[in-house]
């Protein structure tokens, strides 16, 4: 099977088979990980003993991207504190980039929180974990928000609410960006591009395949790619009424700088996603 015919399996559930090259390839990854893990992990407990806010997480995250095979670039200038990151999704490489270069906290599903390791793992970044319909929370999850804002000074946010092909941009969703309404002082929004190049298709996580065989076909992949962070002018949440209004700017802005990027037009994304309420067109569905 060719790459592209693999991919297209993958998204369907079907198990992707993976050569003993590959599965080579995971195992030496793997273990990369896991001496990460045992250096990190000891110094950020030991550091927390006398201060506060460790540096052991980003380094163990940055680490981290580029034993899984990526080579992360930053095109722009990251606010350091008091901002607040808005980006396109494509893979969990996602979040190994990002708070390997800055250091931001992330906000992510509930469901991320009872994950063997990876729910741990989140939760030493200062990961703010919500429910999409839990209403009743709302107040106490944008308190965590707040409170992550301090601590870690950045907070991104993927209003997608899933992952995509990095060909397509779905509507935001604007329930995580209710910590801006109104907005805490001195906070900016700044949007950001994940740009995985021509691997994007194949690094997406997309369709009905599992994580496990994502991670699994990710990891076996020969190689390095690109991951290019395009940090975009940040704006002031003050100048946009509302949430919706913040949302909609930010994608604006990011859809313009992905077309420029990409060199065509951005494709409607033809899977469907019960968890965001989406569903392609009759022409764009497999």
């Amino acid at each position: 099977m060719t790459d592209w015919e693999l991919r297209q399996a993958a998204a369907r559930g079907e198990v992707t088979p993976i050569s003993l090259a590959g599965w080579l390839r995971i195992a030496g990854r793997s273990l990369g990980l896991i001496v990460l893990l045992l250096v990190f992990v000891p110094l950020h407990y030991l550091y927390r003993i006398f201060a506060y806010g460790s540096p052991f997480p980003m380094l163990f995250l940055r680490y981290a991207a580029r034993v899984c095979g990526a080579r992360v670039e930053v095109v722009g200038t990251y606010l350091k504190r008091d901002v607040f990151f808005v980006a396109n999704h494509i893979s969990w490489i996602d979040i190994l980039a990002m708070a390997g270069a800055s250091g931001t906290a992330f906000v992510a599903k509930a469901e991320l929180a009872t994950a063997p390791v990876v729910g741990w793992l989140a939760s030493l970044n200062r990961t703010v974990f919500v429910k999409r319909e839990h209403r009743m929370g709302v107040a106490e999850q944008i308190n965590a928000l707040k409170e992550a804002l301090v601590d870690n000074w950045s907070v991104t946010v993927f209003p997608e609410g899933t992952t995509t092909d990095g060909q397509s941009l779905l509507p935001f969703k604007t329930s995580m960006l209710s910590v801006l309404e109104p907005p805490p002082p001195g906070v900016l929004v700044q949007p950001v591009i994940l740009d995985y190049g021509p691997v994007a298709e194949w690094i997406g996580w997309i369709g009905e395949e599992g994580g496990l065989n994502n991670a699994k076909r990710v990891l076996s992949r020969k190689g390095s790619f690109k991951v290019r962070l395009h940090y975009l002018e940040p704006f002031s949440p003050e100048d946009f009424k509302g949430r919706k209004a913040i949302a909609n700017e930010s994608r604006r802005r990011i859809e313009e700088a992905l077309i420029e990027i990409r060199g065509h037009p951005l494709r409607p994304f033809a899977h469907t996603v019960a968890p965001v309420r989406y569903e392609p067109k009759p022409e764009t569905a497999d």
